[in-house]
């Protein structure tokens, strides 16, 4: 089960997904440790990007998922060290934004926005590694990337 927010109403997984699809709401995963493991395949992130996922934040990521998390346009970021979703008291009625610009493992800050309106700023750091994941990102993803590559080439 799913709950839809901000109505705090409870349905099927399914049901959620499509609603905040007809909302056009970007959703964001806020995970605990080893966030992927055990679905490094490639389709684990492609479902996450096709319910409508824009951004993890995890304690840490699986190395394989995270990379294809990337491939799929999808942000994957880390809390600080010791920091948890616990830490923050994050229940799920929140909303989130990402501040910064990212370049290959910068600090970023999420904002997070309780039900209250109370503002809290969690410090995190963006899990693209390198400049090429970045560019991967940017571009939407890695066919995305491809796409843009080879219109620019037959310019």
């Amino acid at each position: 089960l799913a709950r839809i927010e901000p109505e705090g109403k409870e349905s099927r997984m399914w049901e959620a997904i499509e609603t905040y699809m007809e909302r056009k709401q970007p959703l964001i995963i806020i995970a605990g440790a080893d966030y992927g493991q055990g679905s490094s395949r490639d389709w684990a992130a492609k479902g996450v990007r096709l319910a409508g996922v824009e951004t993890i934040v995890a304690e840490g990521f699986e190395r394989i998922h995270r990379t294809n998390l990337v491939g799929m346009g999808v942000l994957p970021l880390q809390f600080k060290n010791g920091e948890t979703r616990h830490t923050y008291g994050i229940d799920g009625t929140e909303t989130f934004d990402v501040i910064g610009e990212i370049s290959p493992r910068c600090d970023l800050t999420v904002v997070m926005t309780r039900a209250s309106g109370e503002k809290v700023e969690i410090p995190v750091t963006c899990r693209l590694d390198t400049a090429e994941e970045v560019h991967v990102y940017g571009a939407g993803g890695v066919l995305q990337r491809f796409a843009q590559d080879f219109l620019e080439a037959n310019a």
